[in-house]
């Protein structure tokens, strides 16, 4: 039998938001089994998915007062950590970007080619988001990373088949989703 967690009330929310710092800790402690499970059903891996569950739970802490509506806690936990799986996948995009670019090549951008290279990113990122769980997993393991696929079908419990499905899939939904 599954365990089922409910979300803090909102009257622990809102001592919480006035600084009672027992409330604020009940309230991460019982937002973590949601903001997790957020996290692996967004995140490329369970690895991105435990840093995204930390630092949105972080950034509870430390922002619950910003919160504008108690009842509304889990969707801005969910918008979080949506931002931080978002911004994993931007930092793996850049350092291979990083890793690939010519000394020469950067010093002469200009801004308006940084700026369209990062609107660039960011719609790449977007739509690596939307992407079903599994066919994230593999485009980031496989395309970005650079795993064989062999070892991105044991590591994820797939056969070759599966994840090759997986990939063509992906493959259309984006191109469909960029056009």
């Amino acid at each position: 039998m599954k365990q089922r967690f409910s979300w803090p009330d909102e009257r622990l929310i809102k001592a919480a938001q006035d600084g009672d710092v027992t409330s604020l800790t009940t309230v991460v402690m019982e937002s973590q089994p949601h903001v997790r499970k957020f996290a692996l059903s967004l995140c490329a891996s369970p690895q991105d998915a435990e840093d995204a569950a930390q630092e949105a739970l972080i950034i509870l802490y430390r922002k619950i007062g910003t919160l504008r509506a108690t009842g509304a806690l889990a969707s801005w936990m969910y918008r979080i950590v949506r931002n931080e799986c978002l911004r994993q996948v931007r930092l793996l995009v850049s350092r291979s970007d990083e890793s690939s670019a010519e000394p020469e090549a950067s010093a002469e951008s200009s801004a308006e080619d940084a700026v369209l290279h990062r609107l660039e990113v960011e719609r790449i990122a977007a739509a690596v988001g939307a992407l079903p769980r599994d066919q994230r997993q593999v485009l980031i393991m496989r395309d970005v990373q650079g795993l064989p696929g062999k070892t991105v079908a044991h590591s994820l419990g797939l056969s070759s088949t599966a994840m090759n499905r997986g990939c063509t899939e992906h493959v259309r939904h984006c191109a469909i989703r960029w056009q």
